[in-house]
């Protein structure tokens, strides 16, 4: 699987995709573009991302880059690497994948059981970060059905007495997994079913041919700090990036801390609400990007020992 077929799962969907000469683009909010693949580390230069604003009346944008490109706040991506193997982890996450093994049967199933069995596991992942109103049910189902018959798109559940407890949405991009969904219900989580779901996956995706590595998620916006904890307990690592977030030359000026202070209070009032969530976000990435790397607060699984393996 390449790039492209990723970018027809997005246009099935409804999304609006773009091609540049670094990288593709798809509409993640109004107005507002993501790069992808999300593992990508691209190197845009300002007339770039100057052109696709201008002509897709675009008011942001952001992407991942090297640490040595200029200006983007410090930032990670959770990534996997061969080898992984049971012995490699600590004593706690070996002890929830024995016993989220014991309770579930993980094993690949349809993505049209996912969409309609599914949206139970993802509502309830929703509702514990503070993000429902981020998607529909219909959302949901299109999302599911959109990867059927899609080369590279597979979908696997942990199982309990025929009811999903969890389950992970993957795809192959060249030699990286992309793992782009990843939800369970709370009555199953005291079982370990996230433990038994992301051991048994990974080890599965690791050992195809030619697979090199997991890309599991770049630091999120808007979600709970402590989001990806359970991934670097589980031996996922952080590798160091930065993060850019570019506004459109018009709105560049007004992009600022004052902004910033305003959309942190408007979230206040409001915390839950998806749009003012990544407004926040966005400007806080944006204004803090600007700084000196030096002068940055790094995010704390990279000061830490998840440094390990950080390249």
């Amino acid at each position: 699987m390449n790039a492209e077929v990723f970018a027809e799962w997005l246009r099935r969907q409804g999304h609006r995709v773009f091609r540049t000469t670094s990288s593709y683009w798809y509409d993640a909010g109004p107005r507002v573009l993501q790069a992808f693949p999300f593992h990508w580390l691209i190197t845009p230069d300002e007339k770039e991302i100057r052109d696709l604003m201008l002509e897709h009346g675009i008011a942001a944008l952001r992407y991942s880059t090297p640490l040595e490109f200029p200006n983007g706040i410090v930032s990670y991506h959770v990534v996997l690497k061969r080898p992984y193997k049971f012995e490699m982890l600590r004593s706690q996450a070996r002890n929830g994948v024995k016993r989220g093994l014991e309770n579930f049967k993980v094993e690949q199933i349809s993505f049209e059981r996912l969409a309609t069995e599914g949206w139970v596991l993802q509502q309830d992942t929703l509702m514990r970060q503070d993000r429902l109103r981020s998607m529909t049910k219909q959302e949901w189902e299109r999302l599911c059905r959109s990867a059927e018959g899609l080369p590279g798109f597979e979908t696997w559940a942990a199982i309990s007495n025929n009811e999903l407890a969890g389950a992970v949405i993957i795809c192959r991009i060249d030699d990286v997994f992309n793992v782009p969904y990843a939800m369970s219900h709370s009555r199953f989580l005291a079982g370990h079913v996230n433990n038994a779901v992301f051991f048994t996956v990974s080890c599965e995706m690791l050992k195809r041919d030619g697979v090199n590595s997991i890309f599991f998620t770049v630091q999120s916006l808007d979600a709970p700090a402590n989001v990806d904890e359970f991934k670097f307990r589980m031996g996922f690592e952080p590798k160091a990036v930065r993060q850019r977030v570019d506004f459109h030359p018009f709105l560049n000026p007004f992009a600022n801390p004052t902004l910033h202070n305003l959309s942190k209070k408007l979230l206040q009032h409001d915390p839950s609400n998806p749009t003012l969530a990544k407004a926040e976000g966005m400007l806080r990435f944006h204004v803090k990007g600007r700084h000196r790397i030096t002068e940055q607060e790094w995010p704390k699984c990279l000061t830490t020992e998840h440094e390990t393996g950080i390249s």
